[in-house]
């Protein structure tokens, strides 16, 4: 298995170096606009590219991921809602096991389905431990899910959840307020677990602001991820990625 990116996230973890990452849901993109968000992320050094939603109602993964891929070598990793979203065009594929809730099918139902496909994608494979964090509005991952998110103020179950996930083997943590959160994670939670952890953290939702994401950085995230924030407000691209690469 190749694990350049999972190399690359752990060497953020031991330089105490930041990434900055930009979640695109394929049915919010228009394919007559992916040259100028391509070109906004090489010009703003974005580090990763995120693609994937909870739910997908269009059909045009494939060609968004391609349309990307003609403007920009930014890497391109998915963060699927379902098995039906995996592309052979990205780079590398968040194999996400859903840790912080008790639904079986996204623990391991679904990846047992996926599997042979998967396998053959020619895809780099990062088992994640995914837990959702509750942001303070119900998102659509909760519902999707069946699972309730980790309330915010309980980082003890956050930390003892993420010990678990690294010890089961994941190579990386995810943690998810969940897209249009209110609140971004606690500073406190996410430096617990970063604290009781030695793989990579990845924290997204409700981050809103470049100052509101150096505090994450600060508190131990090793990758930001911004997603909704940026849809209505492309400049902030640029703004998020000077604030996380001071580091």
């Amino acid at each position: 298995m190749v694990t350049k990116y999972i190399k690359a996230f752990s060497n953020l973890k031991k330089t105490n170096k930041k990434g900055f990452a930009v979640l695109f849901d394929p049915d919010e993109l228009e394919i007559n606009k992916i040259e100028n968000l391509a070109d906004l992320c090489n010009e703003s050094s974005v580090d990763y590219i995120f693609i994937g939603g909870s739910i997908m109602l269009s059909n045009h993964l494939d060609e968004c991921i391609q349309k990307f891929k003609q403007h920009s070598s930014i890497p391109i990793i998915l963060f699927p809602g379902s098995p039906s979203q995996i592309s052979k065009y990205a780079d590398a594929l968040f194999y996400l096991s859903l840790i912080s809730g008790r639904n079986p099918e996204l623990l391991i139902g679904a990846h047992v389905v996926s599997a042979p496909f998967v396998k053959n994608s020619g895809l780099e494979i990062i088992p994640t431990g995914y837990m959702i964090i509750d942001g303070g509005s119900p998102t659509t991952v909760s519902y999707m899910s069946h699972s309730s998110p980790i309330p915010h103020d309980k980082k003890d179950i956050a930390v003892c959840t993420a010990m678990a996930g690294e010890m089961q083997g994941k190579k990386v943590i995810y943690m998810d307020a969940g897209s249009g959160a209110k609140n971004p994670i606690s500073n406190e939670m996410i430096e617990a677990v970063s604290k009781n952890i030695d793989i990579p953290l990845i924290a997204g939702g409700g981050i809103k602001s470049a100052s509101e994401a150096i505090v994450k950085c600060k508190a131990g995230a090793d990758i930001i991820v911004v997603g909704n924030a940026i849809e209505n407000e492309t400049s902030l691209i640029k703004e998020l990625s000077v604030a996380i690469h001071q580091f």
